[in-house]
């Protein structure tokens, strides 16, 4: 049996040496931007619409969120009323800050039976 041995003189030098890649590597980097631009836009209307979808629902949850709030706030406005109703000068509801600013309420579920 006889093998295949490297021919006298050497292997011929490959013809890339005499090719232009230039324009090819030009055509291929005009195709890879070209691919990234689209998933990058493609990535924005996914993300444009979920955006739409949270800013659609926003005024609801808030509208829920008020309605909350204000049952909480007339169940603390009657736990306020009994517990202070013996100190006098006491005015429920009222503000205990003096700035003359208003103060948003505190964050969280108003629990009076925990106070």
């Amino acid at each position: 049996m006889k093998y295949q041995t490297i021919p006298p003189g050497g292997v011929p030098a490959a013809p890339l040496s005499q090719t232009n890649l230039g324009p090819l590597s030009a055509c291929y980097l005009q195709y890879m931007v070209q691919q990234m631009q689209q998933v990058l836009s493609l990535q924005r209307e996914i993300k444009e619409e979920k955006y739409a979808a949270r800013r659609a629902l926003v005024p609801m949850l808030q509208a829920e969120e008020d309605e909350r709030f204000v049952k909480e706030w007339k169940k603390y406005l009657e736990e306020e009323a009994r517990i202070m109703k013996d100190v006098p000068g006491w005015k429920v509801g009222e503000s205990v800050y003096h700035s003359g600013k208003w103060m948003p309420p505190a964050t969280g579920e108003l629990r009076p039976d925990v106070w």
